[in-house]
């Protein structure tokens, strides 16, 4: 079992640097996080800030060129199931049904057949999907999409979930009512979440602690812990307050600067 005193995720002072036709391009320096098990923490900033790039390296599909990524205290040497990551465009495989997407990853680990079968039954109720068990991917809306995306993750025994930007490409509504269930679910399974994102309001609405990073290159700015109320009221002046202070702090990365 974990040592509960040792942080799930230690990102200790973290560099990137990606080469493109001979030119180094700094994409991400000494970024140092630490996150607690359970905690709900988003990534903020503008494009290009090294968002997406600090979270594929604490998932495994970037090495990192300097510091060190660290789960539960060990260096992580790559991609693995108790990191699971959400896509904005699902990643689904459209040749299988809701049921055979959601049970690839305990398959694909060689689970008895038995156990797949409770595993994906337990998650498909989870997210709410029980009608549509064996549609495919064509036949869902993008909400129902990212919902199997997401139980596909959990499926697979993830610890942390790590989402990048997974309800940017849903109308405005859908993103909502998703909002709300991803932290029902949360609450639910005591899981741990990386969610990056640019939009303000999603991140105060979501975070136990916001991560503000700026660009050029991608940097650990400042950690906003949120201390409101849950469920967030988005048109109270708490919450607008925290809006004001955040966009201030956003928008200062694009002012001009002094000659």
């Amino acid at each position: 079992m974990a040592d509960p005193t040792v942080p799930i995720l230690d990102i200790r002072n973290v560099a990137k640097t990606f080469v493109s036709n001979g030119r180094s391009i700094e994409a991400l320096r000494g970024a140092n996080l630490t996150v607690a098990r359970g905690e709900f923490i988003c990534l903020l900033g503008a494009s290009g800030c090294g968002k997406s790039t600090l979270l594929r390296i604490v998932a495994g599909f970037e090495a990192a060129t300097g510091g060190e990524a660290l789960m539960w205290g060990k260096p992580i040497p790559g991609p693995g199931p108790s990191r699971g990551m959400v896509f904005q465009d699902y990643g689904l495989f459209p040749w299988l049904s809701v049921r055979d997407n959601i049970g690839f990853g305990p398959r694909s680990r060689g689970r008895p057949a038995p156990e797949i079968r409770d595993t994906v039954d337990r998650y498909i109720d989870l997210v709410g999907l029980q009608r549509f068990a064996d549609a495919h991917p064509h036949q869902l809306s993008g909400g129902m999409k990212q919902r199997v995306a997401i139980a596909r993750v959990l499926a697979n025994d993830a610890e942390v979930v790590l989402m990048d930007e997974p309800f940017g490409a849903l109308d405005a509504m859908t993103r909502e009512r998703l909002q709300d269930e991803l932290l029902d679910l949360w609450r639910r399974t005591g899981l741990t979440v990386l969610f990056v994102t640019h939009a303000i309001e999603e991140a105060i609405f979501l975070a136990d602690r916001v991560v503000m990073m700026s660009p050029g290159p991608g940097r650990i700015e400042a950690v906003h812990a949120i201390d409101l109320a849950r469920r967030r009221d988005v048109s109270s002046p708490a919450f607008n307050d925290v809006r004001r202070m955040l966009s201030a702090q956003l928008h200062s990365h694009h002012a001009p600067k002094a000659a």
